[in-house]
């Protein structure tokens, strides 16, 4: 870890407060990225790119101001904390404006490693024998595979620096490496698209590049034929991806500033039962290895985990330090930024815990139903709840995946959709920082035709 960006950022909270800020915090992001695209055999992209900035937060009379730069010289650097002193100075006051205290702020959580040389120092030949590989079975899987959207490889190394005028005053250094494929499937004239994705922070565990390549191809191939079915109420069951995509949803509405501003389907929900007992999610910026994993977030106070649903009840909202002194509660260690931005609320990892029942066993339970693998369109309304999204997948027939279904629309609100959760998969999966485990809805709507 580089000392001097560490001294850099007490360097600029120094100056702020020389100028005359009461309050200063720097923020400094350094990092340099890789990837690789092929096409038909053939290297179509590669590129390398190196990224570093800073910003500068300040408070002057409860009035705040923040600017940032690229340029790392030090008349750049000065300019820039002058700046931010300057907006603050014109900006309007606000009492609850301010910089997490030092309790708030607390000790820099234990994570583990979060760097992995062997992605810092990945062959960039690693990951374009990666990409022909993902290509190459892919195609191999069925011959109507005909050819790829995309495919390729990447990995990126980041270090940040925080230090403020409270008393913070660290840094970390991670890493993550990726492999995506989206191939297209011909049959006649129908043809189908579909992706598979692994992102890790350490390399060896990634999935292998045939297994991805494989993977895409057969969400795609499963697609061919696809059409419409009448509208109706079924059973619905979402595979990890498009659960993941549910929860995410549900964590939106747990957003403590919608929630402060009553523009949540859940700020009048806090301690009660809206789902069933084995519904719990969780936002965990501790978990070992997780791409949304840190020692602290966006404005130095310590990560934690944070249950939003434990056994169906809805236990916490998601605050950074000024939204939670609107509501009067705690920073859940939740602000999500980068150099050039100010913190916001976000989540680290967010995932639903898993059941004991396995995906198959959840598809045997219905006898005529849709199983979910692609959605389309915006999808949750967080301040009615509503939900509608397009949807693309498999019908389920006697217990059974059967005949693939495309141009649909599932809907529902999202209150009774978590009510209505009525098994939960052994299969927590993920895909990024956001997991989920198969689950299955008793009824939804299905509009076709």
């Amino acid at each position: 870890m580089s000392t001097d960006y560490q001294a850099l950022a007490k360097q600029m909270v120094a100056r702020a407060k020389k100028k005359g800020a009461k309050q200063a915090e720097a923020y400094i992001e350094v990092g340099r990225e890789s990837s690789v695209r092929v096409r038909d055999g053939q290297i179509e992209d590669l590129t390398q790119a190196t990224s570093k900035g800073a910003g500068i937060r300040v408070f002057v009379k409860d009035r705040l101001g923040f600017a940032w730069t690229s340029d790392f010289t030090t008349e750049a650097i000065n300019s820039s904390v002058d700046r931010a002193v300057q907006l603050a100075e014109a900006a309007a006051p606000n009492k609850l404006n301010g910089l997490p205290t030092k309790k708030q702020l607390g000790a820099p959580s234990d994570v583990g490693p979060l760097f992995d040389e062997a992605v810092a120092n990945l062959d960039p030949e690693w990951k374009i024998k990666s990409a022909l590989e993902m290509e190459k079975a892919g195609k191999a899987y069925d011959p109507r595979v005909k050819t790829f959207d995309s495919v390729g490889a990447g990995d990126h190394v980041n270090e940040v620096y925080l230090a403020s005028s409270e008393g913070a005053s660290n840094g970390y250094q991670g890493t993550y490496v990726y492999l995506y494929a989206m191939p297209v499937a011909a049959d006649g004239p129908q043809l189908q698209t579909s992706y598979w994705v692994d992102y890790k922070r350490f390399l060896d565990e990634l999935d292998a590049p045939e297994k991805i390549g494989v993977e895409a191809a057969r969400r795609a191939v499963r697609m061919l034929g696809a059409s419409k079915v009448k509208s109706q109420k079924v059973p619905v069951i979402f595979d990890p991806m498009m659960a993941a995509a549910f929860v995410s949803g549900i964590a939106a509405a747990a957003n403590g500033d919608a929630v402060f501003k009553q523009s949540s389907f859940l700020a009048s929900k806090l301690g009660q039962s809206i789902a069933p007992k084995n519904v719990t999610l969780v936002d965990d910026g501790l978990m070992k290895r997780g791409l949304g994993t840190s020692p602290f977030d966006g404005e130095g106070v310590a990560t934690r985990r944070t249950a939003i649903v434990e056994q169906g009840v809805l236990r916490s909202f998601l605050y950074d330090t000024f939204t939670a002194r609107k509501a009067k509660a705690e920073s859940t260690g939740n602000a999500s930024r980068g150099y050039r931005s100010l913190p916001a609320i976000g989540t680290n990892n967010l995932y639903l815990e898993p059941g004991t029942t396995s995906p198959e066993e959840l598809i045997k339970g219905v006898k005529n139903g849709f199983y979910v693998t692609a959605m389309l369109g915006h999808g949750a309304n967080v301040v009615t709840g509503e939900f509608s999204r397009g949807a693309n997948g498999l019908w389920i027939t006697d217990g059974a995946l059967g005949k693939p279904v495309q141009e649909v629309t599932v809907a529902g609100n999202l209150l009774d959709m978590l009510m209505a959760i009525d098994g939960i998969g052994s299969d927590l999966t993920f895909r990024g920082s956001t997991g989920a485990p198969t689950i299955r809805f008793a009824e939804l709507t299905v509009s076709g035709e």
